[in-house]
């Protein structure tokens, strides 16, 4: 076996060293499930990334929908809680995952034509200005989320 030249050994060592591109505020992975009941409230979830500085997010809107909240889900002692907030941190870098169980968005008044498969434009605002685009996957209730197994 030949060993490697120095310069090939030179040139590893510079690609190394560029600058990786500098992380960009994101979402990902955005579903939707559908109420049980119509006219109940749906859900959303997805996962933000954090771009180079700490952000917030401040809102959500969309125009099939007539009011999403930001809701903070935990619970207290074995009973599932959820509480409205005005708004949640997304770390400069970080993740931040609204997921069943924890944090996620409530939606209100929902069109009552959007059935599982469809897709929901959802607009995400944050306290930068920032605002980000995505198309949610509507799941029915009785369905697995997106990636569980069945799905």
């Amino acid at each position: 076996m030949r060993p490697l030249p120095i310069l090939a050994f030179a040139l590893l060592g510079l690609a190394a060293c560029q600058p990786s591109k500098p992380a960009e505020l994101a979402v990902r992975d955005a579903w939707v499930r559908l109420p049980a009941v119509p006219g109940r409230p749906a859900a959303a979830y997805f996962t933000l990334s954090g771009g180079t500085t700490a952000d917030r997010l401040v809102a959500i809107a969309s125009p099939r929908v007539e009011r999403i909240e930001l809701h903070e889900g935990g619970m207290d002692g074995r009973m599932t809680t959820m509480r409205p907030v005005a708004g949640v941190a997304v770390p400069a870098g970080g993740t931040v995952t609204f997921a069943p169980g924890g944090d996620h968005a409530m939606l209100f008044g929902v069109d009552g034509t959007i059935a599982s498969g469809a897709t929901l434009p959802l607009e995400l605002s944050f306290a930068s200005g920032r605002r980000l685009l995505t198309q949610a996957r509507a799941v029915s209730a009785g369905s697995a989320a997106p990636g569980e197994a069945g799905h």
